[in-house]
């Protein structure tokens, strides 16, 4: 998914390098691989293949560099790469109850629309 250039660009804006205090990030691109294989499908972290490792885990490192800023980082560094223009597209479907579509009118919106009608 990712290119070697591109690779090269963003890994030192990732965290868990091995020359970072703390835990050490087992593969950070296998990691970043994982998350631009989410964003490019649209599924659901639970569906994320076994090649990436376990998706809860990935999950919680995607939440805790999405607080740290680190992704803002990583999309600064190769927003002009136009084969990573429509990569971070929300893929999350927002539905309202069949219900919802449509609203009861009171009477006094009722009388309004006859009166507007005549």
């Amino acid at each position: 998914m990712l290119r070697h250039d591109q690779w090269a660009r963003i890994e030192m804006l990732c965290s868990g390098k091995s020359n970072d205090r703390g835990v050490t990030g087992r593969d950070n691109r296998l990691f970043v691989e994982a998350v631009l294989w989410v964003a490019r499908t649209g599924a659901p972290w639970r569906d994320l293949p076994r090649r990436f490792g376990p998706w809860h885990t990935a999950y919680v490192r995607f939440s805790r560099w999405s607080k740290k800023g680190i992704w803002a980082r990583i999309v600064a560094a190769l927003e002009g790469d136009a084969d990573l223009a429509h990569l971070f597209l929300d893929s999350t479907i927002a539905r309202a109850p069949r219900r919802a579509a449509v609203a009861k009118k009171s009477a006094t919106q009722r009388r309004r629309i006859a009166r507007s009608a005549d």
